[in-house]
């Protein structure tokens, strides 16, 4: 597998044009379903979310960081008594007790948004596409088409005409969310240290370092 540095260089180096070309192929319009908000099953909607989103959507609402995020539950175990302890190396979007994401709402007809629309992550403005790049995320599943670099996740809107103008504000939306991606998980390589956490705590390793889940600093 080639170097994290050189699918970075990899991403940079991406053809905003091709990338449209390749989402126009595939075609994209959303429907406001909420399928990608809410939770699936019974498993809650996990968003991955950098360190600095987290910041703006808090100076966007006023949110304490917990409201904001939560550490990804994948690497965490869970003991008989129910609680969570580990470490994990990602932040995702916090939920509701529904397991839906907490900044999506419906309205009194069931149309659904998303009430940090101007300020939403990345993954969530590129939703449902992913670059096929090592080290950059892969949402919802296995991709269900593809076209180039480019890989599609479930979503009733795909195959639905799209104009050249959206899918170039896409595909570049798209390349920056890769190559941020792609710096995060350098940034995670760089900082990390064991945290070796004790019995009944949550460690969070980010580029920024080792943290709480009120995105505090840990302290070994």
């Amino acid at each position: 597998m080639d170097s994290l540095e050189s699918e970075l260089d990899r991403a940079r180096d991406l053809s905003v044009a091709d990338l449209a070309d390749a989402i126009a192929e595939i075609g994209f319009e959303c429907t406001r379903c909420g399928a990608c908000c809410t939770a699936e099953d019974d498993d809650p909607h996990t968003a991955t979310v950098f360190p600095d989103e987290v910041r703006e959507l808090q100076a966007a609402t006023d949110y304490d960081f917990r409201d904001v995020a939560r550490p990804m539950p994948y690497g965490l175990s869970e003991t008989d008594d129910g609680v969570v302890e580990g470490e994990t190396f990602e932040w995702a979007l916090q939920t509701d007790s529904c397991g839906d994401c907490s900044f999506y709402a419906e309205d009194d007809d069931g149309i659904g948004a998303c009430t940090v629309h101007e300020d939403r992550p990345l993954v969530c403005q590129t939703y449902p596409f992913s670059v096929a790049l090592a080290g950059t995320s892969q949402p919802m599943g296995e991709a269900v088409d593809e076209a180039g670099l480019v890989r599609a996740h479930e979503c009733e809107g795909l195959g639905r005409d799209i104009s050249r103008e959206d899918a170039e504000a896409m595909a570049a939306t798209l390349k920056e969310r890769a190559i941020r991606e792609l710096e995060e998980a350098i940034g995670v390589r760089d900082e990390y240290e064991p945290a070796q956490p004790r019995s009944g705590e949550v460690v969070v390793h980010d580029s920024e370092g080792a943290k709480r889940p009120d995105g505090s600093a840990y302290e070994r």
